[in-house]
């Protein structure tokens, strides 16, 4: 795949740079904040090669693409005449208007994606090092373990001031004020001052004391908070001493304030979420372990799965351990098994080589290639995956099944969570999720594919329209041409020439599929323009694919949409495989009654293999009526 042709799509796709206001990865997706979700051209993205599914969540305008995201991220941004965040990496507020869950799913989102690296390597640390410890291959008393241990630490401890930075560059606040006020409530002054059994107060209010390391909502409420603060106070404060005055008294009112009302209270909702989580799986059986394993994917696909992250973070540092975690695990393995089983049932060579590889990828922990690429694609196996993430789900939720250490790949990559007395059953819950879903794929079938992906339909416009002609081409030799040769190309179509850039779809105005003119037509017949042979003529006869006896491919699109006429109004007179000469009679269309139907009928006439040639000529030529079989432009070798 060309990560860079494949960004220039996708950016193109989602309604051109003008239209992004953010964009972010996370393990598999990009995720868009777009000013304009409408000018997102969705159907087309989901069928652009390298792109494993589209969808809007929380806000968002997410498109998957699996475990190349973060290359295929460096390219579109590489691809943008500006970077989409500001310098300091504050995003700009979106100004759509959203309805006030969206909102917090956007927020939960766009704070808990870029920390999500740091928490995974140190939750697999932790990880490691328990494993290490459970097999006494390393003394929990060493210095080693000592130092291990605070790498695996680290990140959690101090995930207030992390996370302080995150929010506030979401917020579009100062995200050194936020690490300040993370600092100040995690001095060990103030650790220690909580933690005595004296009463403490400030300026004659009470404090109230709580544990804030390693804690989630406090600090975002404080944040929350403070981002209003700082910019009530930015606004009334001359610009002469705004650096002197606004952080001071944002400090001097945020920290107190979390101190006295807002840790406490964030620590009452943590503490009642993480308690009721609790009391869920250890008073109702099975049950919770099956909506949960059940329902997991639906989860992930709506973007609700970040705001469980809080309370499986502030369970395992108020408990010690998470019930959620595990459930997850399941709900993974569940679409590794469905990819599987459909690796296993399918018989087309393409399906079973998507759907094997994704199901790797899925047990390693990333599922969303397996669940959007394969098992969405075929529906059944997205129910057997529900099924078998519920089944799996229950038996954990049965046993009791725990999580000790928070990591990020729920798969094998992060068995070393489960390592404590409910080891087991995780393991057991996981191999129990995932054979579930294979053999409930495998017996309940799907709509097989019976022929090879990319062959041509009469669905679809634009770049896929123009697949339709394109996508059985056989890759012929070019001729040896000296070096400087010219290569010409004469009208097809007389009308007047128009330059790419106004055909109205980016596949063609973008040259996505390649390069050369569009004619707007005077009359509705198509003759060949170079000496060849017809490769393809789509079903619908409103494109046709011409090779050149010198190598050129070539690609006659008349119309834009007129696929969706389904042949009406176009009368071919080739066929594939026929041999051509210049002005040879390949096509004719109803020029008047393709307007009437309410379609544009400019014509791109385009080489789609030019990258194997020098540069193309179209100097002087547009913008000029033009007869059939006159020079329309060169290419040269």
């Amino acid at each position: 795949m060309d990560r860079n042709q494949l960004s220039k799509e996708i950016l193109t796709l989602v309604g051109g740079e003008e239209n992004v206001e953010q964009v972010v990865h996370c393990m598999t997706r990009l995720r868009f904040n777009l000013h304009d979700d409408k000018k997102a051209q969705k159907e087309q993205l989901q069928k652009t090669e390298g792109v494993m599914g589209v969808m809007e969540s929380g806000g968002q305008f997410q498109v998957i693409i699996g475990n190349d995201v973060a290359n295929v991220y460096k390219s579109l941004v590489s691809n943008m005449s500006k970077a989409p965040q500001t310098e300091t990496g504050t995003s700009t507020a979106s100004k759509k208007k959203q309805n006030p869950v969206s909102k917090l799913f956007d927020f939960i989102a766009g704070m808990f994606t870029p920390i999500l690296p740091a928490i995974t390597g140190a939750g697999m640390i932790k990880g490691i090092i328990a494993l290490l410890v459970a097999m006494h291959w390393m003394s929990d008393k060493s210095q080693t373990y000592t130092i291990l241990a605070a790498i695996g630490d680290g990140a959690f401890y101090f995930l207030p001031i992390i996370l302080a930075v995150s929010a506030a560059r979401k917020l579009g606040s100062n995200m050194f004020i936020a690490a300040a006020i993370g600092a100040s409530i995690l001095h060990p002054t103030i650790t220690a001052l909580l933690a005595s059994n004296v009463k403490v107060s400030f300026i004659g209010l009470p404090v109230t004391a709580a544990t804030y390391a390693s804690t989630v909502i406090p600090i975002v409420i404080a944040i929350w908070v403070a981002s209003y603060v700082e910019k009530f106070i930015d606004k009334y404060t001359h610009a002469s001493l705004k650096l002197l005055v606004v952080p001071t008294l944002t400090l001097l009112i945020i920290v107190p304030l979390t101190l006295i009302a807002v840790g406490p209270l964030g620590s009452i909702i943590g503490n009642g979420l993480s308690g009721g989580i609790s009391w869920l799986f250890e008073n109702t059986g099975a049950l919770a372990g099956l909506l949960l394993g059940g329902t997991f994917s639906l989860i992930i696909m709506t973007g609700m799965h970040y705001a469980l992250v809080p309370i499986m973070i502030g369970s395992i540092a108020t408990l010690g351990f998470d019930y959620m975690i595990p459930i997850m695990g399941a709900a993974n393995l569940a679409q590794a098994g469905a990819a599987l089983g459909v690796f296993l049932k399918s018989k087309n060579d393409k399906v079973k080589t998507v759907a094997f590889s994704t199901s790797l990828t899925a047990i390693m922990g990333v599922t969303e290639p397996a669940m959007y690429g394969v098992n969405m694609r075929f529906k059944k196996p997205f129910t057997a995956a529900l099924i078998g993430g519920a089944i799996g789900g229950g038996f954990m939720s049965l046993f009791g099944t725990k999580a000790y250490v928070m990591g990020g790949l729920v798969g094998l990559p992060g068995l070393a969570m489960f390592i404590g007395p409910t080891f087991l059953y995780a393991i057991l819950g996981l191999v129990i999720a995932f054979v579930a879903a294979t053999v409930i794929t495998y017996f309940m079938g799907f709509e097989d594919v019976k022929e090879e992906a990319g062959t041509s339909t009469d669905a679809g416009t634009g770049a896929n329209e123009a697949s339709e002609a394109v996508d059985n081409v056989v890759p012929t030799v070019v001729n040896s041409l000296p070096k400087g040769s010219e290569i010409p190309v004469y009208s097809p179509i007389m009308g007047e020439v128009k330059p790419l850039s106004e055909v109205n779809d980016p596949a063609f105005s973008q040259e996505i599929m390649g390069r050369g003119l569009a004619i707007e037509p005077s009359e509705g017949k198509v003759v060949s323009p170079v000496e060849g042979t017809v490769f393809s003529i789509s079903k619908s006869g409103h494109a046709v694919g011409l090779v050149s006896d010198s190598g050129l491919e070539m690609l006659i699109h008349v119309g834009m949409d007129t696929v969706k006429l389904k042949g009406l109004h176009f009368t071919p007179h080739v066929k594939s495989g026929d041999r051509v000469q210049v002005g040879d009679l390949i096509l004719e269309f109803d020029l008047e009654e393709i307007r009437k139907a309410g379609y544009e009928t400019i014509t791109p006439v385009i080489v789609t293999n030019v990258a194997e040639y020098s540069e193309l000529d179209t100097a002087g030529q547009q913008n000029k009526d033009i007869k059939k079989q006159e020079l329309l432009y060169k290419v040269i070798v």
